[in-house]
């Protein structure tokens, strides 16, 4: 056994326990944890693939944007672990019958759909008309594809990552009653004479009456 197969089998088993702690952790927090791992385990696998462009956009969109922003959603919004096991039991059969589905058509796909394909070679430079040797970048040219023949799906994903991020502010946003916030309008168009105002208060106490020195003769008496 190679390098190459050692490190498939150790990412492997090391995604296999991180997608099952997903589904069994009691903490959500821990889950999203996990599906960090799971999510770094499967670029890993996308190197030894040769495919370095799907595993640091994996990296970099879903371990850098979307899972933390999960896990801030997760932590802001303060879920309840007893309310949402409530319906546990009730909705198992469904949920067991799915998970079946998807486990055997994984096993179908794996078994049945990548018979006689010989692994693709990586290509690392191209060859001219005039018999010149090009260099090829990989990364290039999927960037050319996806922002030229499938310019039109890249923006709707673009959206709809936006929307879900709005959405995720939107739902941990809390208007605070303690909170002394100024309308930013209001400071823009303050003037000189608003800064201090003199207010004139009634009196509530009357002044206490000067004390009259005493004359030189009445200290002598």
């Amino acid at each position: 056994m190679d390098a190459k197969t050692g490190f498939f089998y150790l990412f492997s088993v090391v995604l296999l326990y991180a997608a099952f702690r997903v589904i069994t952790a009691r903490n959500p927090v821990h889950a999203v944890l996990h599906l960090i791992l799971a999510f770094s385990q499967a670029a890993g696998v996308w190197f030894l693939l040769k495919a370095e462009f799907l595993a640091i956009t994996l990296v970099l969109v879903y371990l850098g944007a979307v899972r933390v922003l999960v896990l801030f959603v997760v932590m802001m919004l303060d879920i309840r672990i007893d309310t949402v096991r409530r319906g546990f039991w009730k909705h198992f059969p469904l949920a067991a019958f799915i998970g079946a589905l998807v486990a055997f058509e994984m096993a179908a796909v794996l078994m049945t759909g990548f018979r006689g394909i010989e692994e693709p070679k990586a290509v690392e430079v191209l060859v001219n008309a005039a018999g010149q040797v090009v260099p090829y970048s990989n990364t290039k040219a999927l960037g050319k594809l996806l922002y030229t023949e499938y310019l039109y799906p890249v923006e709707v994903a673009a959206v709809i990552l936006l929307v879900a991020m709005i959405a995720a502010i939107a739902l941990t946003l809390r208007q605070r009653k303690d909170s002394k916030a100024i309308d930013p309008s209001e400071q823009v168009r303050v003037r000189a004479r608003d800064r201090l105002v003199m207010v004139q208060l009634p009196v509530t106490q009357q002044a206490a009456a000067p004390a009259v020195p005493e004359s030189a003769e009445e200290k002598k008496q």
